[in-house]
C-alpha cells in the first residue's frame, strides 16, 4: 500500500493574542496587515525597500522588552508579538515628537497640509506640543530647477523612500544621501542642482514622499491668470489617466471614471473649450501604427521601432541609451499633437487667433512640464504649442478653491472636434496601453480588417516585462512592453545583443513608460499609490475601453476628419511638421 501523504503543516505565529497563519519570507509588519492590525509606519511603502528608518512601527516579542521595528524583521514561527501597549504607544508618539523637532513648524503653508502622513501620525498620537523643542534643520536652498519637481530638503525627515525609488526602481539615481547623523541630507550627488543631475522628472520620488520635501512644481496661478485675461481664448485637454484617479482627492476609490464631470469642472473654472487628449492619443496610434508598417512590412527604418509617448523615458534615453535614437518613433506624445492642432486646425475652424490662444493639459505627470518646453519641435504651430502643463493634484486643488462640487455635478460632454475618442485613445493610460493600441491599428492597416478579438492581454498587468505576439497574415509580430526605468535596461540589453551578433530581433516594437504602471502610476497622481490602487485606476480604464462602441483609432470619425480636412494622411509632410519630432544624445556621466 502506497503511504498516504501528509497535508504540509501550517505555521502560526501569534499576534496581540491572535493566531495568525504566517507565510515564509514576511515580515511581521506583513502577517500584521493580513490579520487586520495595523501598526503604523513612515518610512515603510510597499513599493520600495524596508529601510526601518523612522522607528514607529516598534514592536514587542514574546516576554522581552526587546523592541523589533515591525518593517523589517522577519516573522518566525511561535512568536508571540505585541503591537500595542502603553508603552509602545508612549515610544512611537516620542519618535512622532522627536521628527517634529527637527521639522518646520509650516504646516499651514505646505502643500501637503491635511495629506500628509507625519502631520497624520501627530494627529493619531495626539501630539500637541513639541517636548523636544523644534530647531528646523538649516540644509541647502529650496530647488525648483528643472520647474517639474521641486526639492525643501528642510522638509525632509529621511525616511529613504525617494532615494530608493530614484536609485532602485527607476535605475536614474538623480537623489542620494548627503552626510550623515543630524547633519544627513537628501539632495542630488555633490548638493548640485537637480536640474544638473540625471533626474528625468518622473516625479516618482514626489509619489512617495510622505511630507512635502518634494512636490511639483506648482503652475496654478499662471492657469488662474490666464483664466481671469478677458483676452484669451483656453483650451483645456485632459490626459486618459487623469480621469479615472482624479476622485482619489475627493474621497472616491481609485478607479472611479469622473471623465464628463471633469468635462463639466473645466468649463465652470472658465475654460472655453474643453478637448480629450483620448483623441490625440488616437491620433498618435495612426501616426505611429503607419511608422511600425513603414519599417516593419516595407523596410523603411530600423526595427524595433520604440515607443516616445512618455517624455521621462526620451530624456532617459538621450542621456543613457541615444545609441537607440534610430529606433525611436518620430510621433510626439499625444500632449503635444493635441496642443499644434489646437493652434492650427481647431484655430482655423473657428477663425481664432493662435497668438491669443493658451491650451492647458491636466496630466498624471510631472514630466510633461518639461515637455512642452524640450525643443523647438514643440512650436510648430508658430507658437507655444502647449503653454502649461498641470498635474490631477493641481487640478483637484483649482477646483476646491473654485468651490466646485465635483462629486454632483451633471456630467458635460467635451468639444467634438477634438474631444471624441476610442477605447484605443483611453487605454494609453496603462502600462501596454499604447501597444495595444497601436498593434489595433497596424493589424487592420495591413490586413484591411480588425483584429477578432481586440484584447491584447500580453500586454496588460503590472508585471515588469511584458513580451507576447500577434500574428498578422502568417508573419509573426514580436513585441515587449516595460513600465518603471529600472527595468528597461534589460530589454534594451537584449537588443543590443542581438544587433551585435547578427541574430534575430528578440521583438519588432517596444513600450517604454517610465512610471509603474504607467501614467495611471505617473508622479503627478493622487498621493498613496500602491499596486492595488494601481491595479483599480487600470481597471477604470479598461471598464471605459470595453465600454465603448468604438475601440480602434482607425475607427475614430473625428480622427478620419481631421485627416480628410487638414491632414491629409499619416506620415504626410504636413503630419510630420505637426505632429512629430527628432531627439538628440544629451550624454549624462555613468551611473
Amino acid at each position: 500500500m502506497a503511504p498516504t501523504a501528509t497535508a504540509p503543516q501550517t505555521l502560526t505565529a501569534q499576534i496581540d493574542g491572535l493566531d495568525v497563519a504566517i507565510q515564509a519570507g514576511e515580515t511581521i509588519l506583513d502577517a500584521a496587515k493580513r490579520a487586520h492590525v495595523r501598526i503604523p509606519t513612515l518610512c515603510k511603502h510597499p513599493d520600495v525597500h524596508a529601510t526601518a528608518a523612522c522607528g514607529i512601527c516598534v514592536v514587542k516579542v514574546g516576554n522581552s522588552n526587546k523592541m523589533l521595528r515591525a518593517c523589517c524583521t522577519p516573522i518566525e514561527a511561535g512568536m508571540s508579538i505585541v503591537t500595542q501597549d502603553p508603552e509602545i504607544v508612549e515610544i512611537r508618539k516620542s519618535v512622532v515628537e522627536l521628527i517634529l523637532s527637527n521639522h518646520p513648524n509650516e504646516c499651514f503653508t505646505c502643500g501637503r497640509n491635511t495629506n500628509c502622513e507625519l502631520q497624520s501620525l501627530a494627529a493619531t498620537f495626539g501630539v500637541r506640543e513639541t517636548p523636544f523643542g523644534v530647531k528646523a534643520p538649516d540644509h541647502s536652498r529650496d530647488d525648483d530647477s528643472t520647474r517639474s519637481i521641486v526639492l525643501e530638503p528642510n522638509k525632509c525627515i529621511s525616511c529613504g523612500r525617494c532615494v530608493d525609488i530614484c536609485q532602485n526602481v527607476q535605475n536614474v539615481w538623480a537623489l542620494s544621501f548627503l552626510n550623515r547623523g543630524i547633519n544627513i541630507q537628501m539632495a542630488p550627488a555633490g548638493d548640485i542642482l537637480l536640474a544638473d543631475s540625471p533626474c528625468v522628472r518622473c516625479g516618482q520620488c514626489s509619489a512617495h514622499c510622505p511630507t512635502g520635501a518634494i512636490h511639483e512644481y506648482d503652475q496654478t496661478d499662471e492657469v488662474w491668470n490666464m483664466l481671469q485675461n478677458k483676452d484669451l481664448h483656453v483650451v483645456a485637454q485632459i490626459a486618459p489617466a487623469v480621469r479615472v484617479a482624479l476622485g482619489e482627492c475627493f474621497g472616491l476609490e481609485p478607479g472611479v471614471n469622473l471623465t464628463k464631470q471633469i468635462y463639466a469642472a473645466l468649463r465652470r473654472l472658465g475654460f472655453h473649450t474643453v478637448f480629450d487628449t483620448n483623441f490625440s492619443a488616437d491620433l498618435t496610434i495612426m501616426e505611429e501604427a503607419a511608422e511600425f508598417v513603414e519599417r516593419f512590412a516595407n523596410g523603411k527604418g530600423v526595427l524595433p521601432l520604440i515607443t516616445t509617448c512618455c517624455p521621462s523615458w526620451v530624456d532617459f534615453m538621450e542621456k543613457y541609451h541615444s545609441d537607440m535614437i534610430a529606433h525611436f518613433s518620430s510621433c510626439k506624445s499625444p500632449q503635444m499633437m493635441l496642443g499644434a492642432l489646437a493652434k492650427t486646425y481647431f484655430a482655423e475652424k473657428r477663425q481664432l487667433d493662435p497668438a491669443n490662444m493658451r491650451v492647458v493639459s491636466v496630466m498624471p505627470c510631472t514630466a510633461k512640464k518639461y515637455e512642452v518646453n524640450r525643443s523647438e519641435e514643440m512650436r510648430s504651430s508658430g507658437f507655444q504649442d502647449v503653454d502649461v502643463s498641470i498635474t490631477t493634484r493641481e487640478l483637484a486643488r483649482m477646483i476646491k478653491q473654485a468651490g466646485i462640487d465635483l462629486l454632483n455635478l451633471d456630467p458635460e460632454e467635451s468639444d467634438h472636434l477634438m474631444g471624441n475618442y476610442s477605447g484605443a485613445g483611453t487605454i494609453f493610460a496603462n502600462t501596454g496601453g499604447v501597444m495595444e493600441a497601436a498593434l489595433r491599428t497596424a493589424y487592420f492597416n495591413v490586413t484591411g480588417q480588425n483584429l477578432s478579438n481586440p484584447d491584447i492581454l500580453a500586454t496588460r498587468g503590472l508585471e515588469g516585462v511584458k513580451e507576447g505576439a500577434v500574428d498578422v497574415n502568417g508573419t509573426e509580430v514580436r513585441v515587449a512592453v516595460a513600465h518603471g526605468l529600472g527595468n528597461v535596461e534589460a530589454v534594451i540589453n537584449r537588443v543590443r545583443e542581438a544587433k551585435e551578433k547578427g541574430e534575430p530581433l528578440p521583438w519588432h516594437f517596444i513600450e517604454v513608460m517610465a512610471c509603474p504602471g504607467g501614467c495611471i502610476g505617473g508622479g503627478g497622481q493622487p498621493y498613496g499609490v500602491t499596486d492595488g490602487t494601481r491595479e483599480k485606476r487600470m481597471k477604470g480604464i479598461y471598464d471605459e475601453d470595453k465600454s465603448l462602441h468604438v475601440r480602434c483609432s482607425h475607427e475614430n470619425y473625428y480622427i478620419n476628419q481631421v485627416y480628410d480636412d487638414f491632414l491629409g494622411k499619416p506620415l504626410s509632410e504636413k503630419s510630420h511638421h505637426l505632429l512629430h519630432t527628432h531627439y538628440v544624445p544629451r550624454p549624462m556621466y555613468l551611473k
